[in-house]
């Protein structure tokens, strides 16, 4: 099956809970726990050092909060990328675009394939 097919319900029963381990694991500063989610992919793509670093200095990455405000699904060949409006408990009153890509693996289990915060 490929995740496009799916009711935009079906894709946010699985999306919100991989995007609230993300924050609540950035939060907690948790980078085994962060990527457990992560396609084969993901994870050899994603640079373990650098996201380290990311853990360690940024501020937007340890005070996400929860309950982002869902914006939109896009589907694109065999990946869906849901959307969301993140803030943040040390940047009062600014807004952030939380990006969630999701696909099927080899093994045929849903995996995040891009996760970012702009």
């Amino acid at each position: 099956m490929n995740i496009i097919e799916k009711t935009d319900e079906e894709i946010l029963a699985i999306a919100n809970p991989f995007w609230n381990d993300l924050v609540k694991y950035s939060n907690n500063k948790n980078y085994g726990a962060f990527t457990r989610n992560f396609s084969e992919d993901m994870l050899r793509g994603a640079n373990e050092i650098e996201m380290g670093k990311q853990f360690a200095r940024s501020k937007l990455t340890k005070g996400l909060e929860k309950d982002p405000e869902y914006l939109g699904l896009i589907r694109r060949g065999e990946h869906v990328t849901v959307l969301y409006k993140q803030t943040n408990k040390n940047r009062v009153g600014d807004e952030y675009l939380g990006r969630l890509v999701l696909g099927y693996n080899e093994e045929g289990e849903i995996k995040i394939f891009g996760a970012t915060i702009f």
